[in-house]
């Protein structure tokens, strides 16, 4: 199963577009992308016996065009959990040790953007770091590993745009500052349900500029926390809440660890992908 939040309205992908979750579930789910988590077992119950065919049980299919706009497919998450140092290639680009624990800190939710959105970039050093960004459904607390997958919603794709000078900014880094400028958490198109995948721990990933040129590109097989020991270690000390996000961390190929340094410009498009999820595209824009 396939979400996503187009002009601020929650819809469901079929063969032939979208529809419209509110309308054709008869107000049962209202049109908020965000609220449909409150639900999210009896969402997905619906949307799987959905009909299909007979033209007017169902509303006509909403179809985008390559140049529309999409809002992030959960636009206001009470947390946002971010990993760094979760790939073994980036520690070592680093120059740092593998961590024998998550190195968590936060993104803001005013943060967060869409696909098609332009980011206007600060002043500064604007890199990027293409992530998996995984989507709570359930609420847990403690899980375990064998439970851990049961309490996730979906996969999205996700950035988390880092301006490198406040993030280092010492003598204690702000990580969560450097990282939560306005546009700063692209996510999108798709929150797409594990159940799509043949196996959700070994996705390729990757960003590259709209000229062609290839910023980053791995496998999330290569993590060295996996999506289910990240929720075990998030659980242990926080809840987890149904529309929670988690950012998993970003691989080698970072524009800091480049020599000389590479960092984003205005009149750049920044294309990120996930295999099996889609194309997060965002023009960068002077401020």
């Amino acid at each position: 199963m396939r979400v996503a939040n187009i002009d601020g309205r929650l819809v469901l992908r079929r063969a032939d577009g979208y529809i419209d979750v509110e309308r054709a579930s008869g107000g049962r789910f209202g049109p908020d992308p965000q609220g449909v988590f409150a639900d999210w077992d009896g969402f997905t119950r619906w949307a799987r016996e959905t009909p299909t065919a007979p033209e007017g049980e169902v509303p006509e299919p909403v179809r985008p065009g390559d140049g529309d706009l999409w809002d992030p497919p959960v636009p206001r998450p009470a947390q946002i959990f971010a990993v760094g140092l979760n790939y073994r290639d980036h520690v070592a680009e680093s120059g740092l040790q593998d961590p024998a624990e998550p190195a968590v800190f936060t993104k803001f939710a005013t943060s967060l953007t869409g696909h098609q959105h332009g980011v206007s970039l600060p002043e500064g050093l604007v890199d990027w770091e293409a992530e998996l960004v995984v989507v709570v459904g359930r609420r847990c607390h403690r899980a375990t590993r064998e439970t851990a997958w049961s309490h996730v919603a979906g996969l999205t794709v996700g950035q988390d745009l880092s301006e490198r000078r406040l993030q280092l900014t010492g003598p204690a880094p702000q990580f969560s500052l450097g990282k939560s400028y306005p546009g700063f958490a692209p996510l999108g198109p798709e929150l797409v349900t594990p159940d799509e995948f043949d196996d959700p721990d070994d996705l390729e990933l990757g960003c590259r500029l709209e000229d062609g040129e290839i910023l980053q590109k791995s496998r999330t097989s290569n993590m060295i926390f996996d999506v289910p020991e990240l929720i075990v270690r998030l659980s242990a000390v926080c809840p987890l809440l149904p529309g929670d996000l988690i950012f998993t961390g970003t691989p080698a190929g970072v524009g800091g660890a480049r020599t000389p340094q590479r960092f984003l410009a205005p009149g750049e498009v920044l294309v990120t992908w996930i295999e099996g999820i889609g194309t997060l595209r965002n023009p960068m824009l002077a401020p």
